[in-house]
């Protein structure tokens, strides 16, 4: 055998640099389920169903392209365990002159994967990942070139770059970012159109009895599993996206419905980040749309924005920045997280609504993860990292590479500012505006301290108070430290022993 091309679970595009040059006369595939990556954290049920089920179908795509390939499922009774270990098993078994490897997304992956030719006594070749816009090198010359980051200014060069919404130099519409346009609640809509949902064949019923058996005790559930998992049936949601969601996305992307968990998104970010989808395309498949009157500027835009700007960004920041980045934790934050978080069982509408809805589907949109359950972690004080092994297990289209600097970084703020230029902490007005969590809590929204007040309310503004060196000279939150600054000493002590109270009872495991 020439070249044994190793494909990881997250790389299933035909487009891989490891694929580019590959010869089905000469040289092999190489696939494996591993428990090690199963395993390192927690993660959802459904997320490792959908994993192994599309490396599934993936894999026959291959066959069926000609390729020999070597796949060794989870329950085999060989398998080693780790990529190592298949690796090595693998390159006695077919002697290939040369192992190669896209660049894997997870820092610690590709640590142990520079050790692997010395293990193999076989070179390895590891290839840059082409699925992305911006390489390491050029968005680490970028940043060398800012005095503070921002990704409003890497996504104006990313639409430079791939020419998309820009008209010459200038961009369409003559502004580069319509986010103030797409800040909008939501109305309850019958008539929004209904969710395809992929009906599991063989392959995956497999896949969700192995799942059931061997992972019983991850949080989750696989029943009503409608995933796509193999490329073509992603490229038909992508269809169905661009024609039935898209254009309302914009003004209610911010916004939350307890009835409709998933209002216009796309709910295409695990076809992408698996490598089924075409980054690039799936944006050029938006901007058509608008071109083609089918759907407005600013939610082609704020789409187009989330997955050239915040995507690559994300995945910049953290190579950037690995491996300490990990451990950042600017607030010296340390609160372990509360049961509930796996359960459910709280008396908080808003928490009990989203990490219900993500125990039951392994997802939750982008506001749903930033100002519920990222807003709650941040202002009671939940250690970041335990946060962001939460987020890494809980979601389907979670990968190291995007989560960590979302979690990290911008919702607990754990980076110093690094990624974002303000915490983001909000107090129940803003859960209130946005969503129709509130109907029926048993917390007041309105009332602000006291037996039956909204815990965000105070929650925010102890948050506040307790960080007042760490954040009061940051220019975006001057208004409501002014406000705290005009309130009376009795005020502000009200909130502190609400927040207290909360707290106390958070520790103390009791019922919140």
């Amino acid at each position: 055998m020439r070249n044994l091309i190793f494909i990881l679970g997250d790389q299933l595009s035909p487009d891989l640099s490891s694929l580019r040059d590959a010869d089905p006369a000469c040289d092999g595939i190489l696939m494996c389920e591993v428990m090690a990556e199963a395993t390192y954290v927690r993660h959802h049920k459904r997320k490792i169903a959908f994993i192994l089920s599309a490396m599934r179908h993936f894999a026959e795509e291959l066959e069926t392209a000609g390729f020999a390939v070597r796949y060794t499922r989870l329950d085999a009774p060989d398998n080693a365990g780790s990529f190592r270990g298949e690796l090595l098993r693998a390159v006695e078994a077919l002697a290939p002159q040369r192992v190669i490897v896209t660049e894997p997304g997870e820092w610690r992956v590709l640590d142990d994967m520079r050790g692997w030719s010395d293990a193999a006594r076989c070179p390895v070749e590891i290839r840059p990942d082409f699925r992305f816009l911006a390489t390491h090198e050029e968005f680490a010359a970028w940043a060398a070139t800012r005095r503070e980051l921002t990704m409003e200014f890497f996504y104006r060069e990313m639409r430079r770059k791939t020419g998309l919404l820009m008209e010459g130099d200038a961009p369409v519409g003559g502004r580069w970012n319509f986010d103030a346009e797409n800040r909008k609640p939501a109305q309850h809509d019958l008539l929004r159109p209904r969710r395809r949902q992929i009906a599991p064949d063989a392959i995956t019923r497999d896949v969700l009895s192995l799942v059931e058996d061997r992972f019983a005790d991850h949080i989750g559930r696989v029943e009503g599993f409608g995933f796509a998992v193999t490329r073509a049936d992603a490229e038909t949601l992508l269809a169905d996206f661009i024609a039935d969601f898209l254009p309302a996305f914009g003004e209610t992307q911010d916004a939350m419905l307890a009835s409709d968990p998933n209002l216009n998104h796309a709910l295409l970010s695990f076809y992408i980040n698996i490598g089924f989808l075409d980054p690039l395309a799936v944006c050029r498949a938006a901007e058509r749309a608008y071109l083609e009157g089918h759907a407005p500027l600013n939610a082609v835009e704020g789409f187009i924005r989330q997955i050239i700007g915040w995507r690559e960004y994300m995945r910049g920041i953290y190579w950037l920045k690995m491996p300490d980045y990990a451990e950042s934790n600017f607030f010296e934050a340390k609160r372990p997280l509360p049961d509930f978080f796996w359960t459910a069982e709280t008396d908080m509408a808003c928490l009990r609504t989203v990490i219900r809805d993500t125990i039951d589907t392994a997802y939750a949109h982008h506001i749903q993860r930033l100002m519920i359950t990222g807003n709650f972690a941040l202002l009671a004080g939940l250690a970041p990292h335990a946060v962001h092994e939460w987020y890494l297990e809980v979601y389907a289209d979670a990968y190291e590479w995007v989560e960590m600097p979302n979690v990290i970084g911008m919702s607990q703020f754990a980076d110093g500012g690094l990624l974002g230029s303000k915490p983001y902490a909000a107090s129940g007005n803003y859960i209130s505006k946005m969503s129709d969590y509130c109907t029926g809590c048993r917390y007041d929204v309105k009332k602000k301290t006291g037996e039956g007040a909204c815990p965000f309310n105070a929650l925010y503004w102890d948050f506040l108070d307790r960080n007042r060196e760490r954040l009061s000279r940051n220019r975006r939150l001057a208004q409501p430290y002014a406000t705290w600054s005009r309130m009376s000493d009795a005020q502000r002590q009200d909130f502190r022993a609400s927040a207290r109270r909360f707290l106390q009872k958070l520790d103390a495991a009791e019922r919140v």
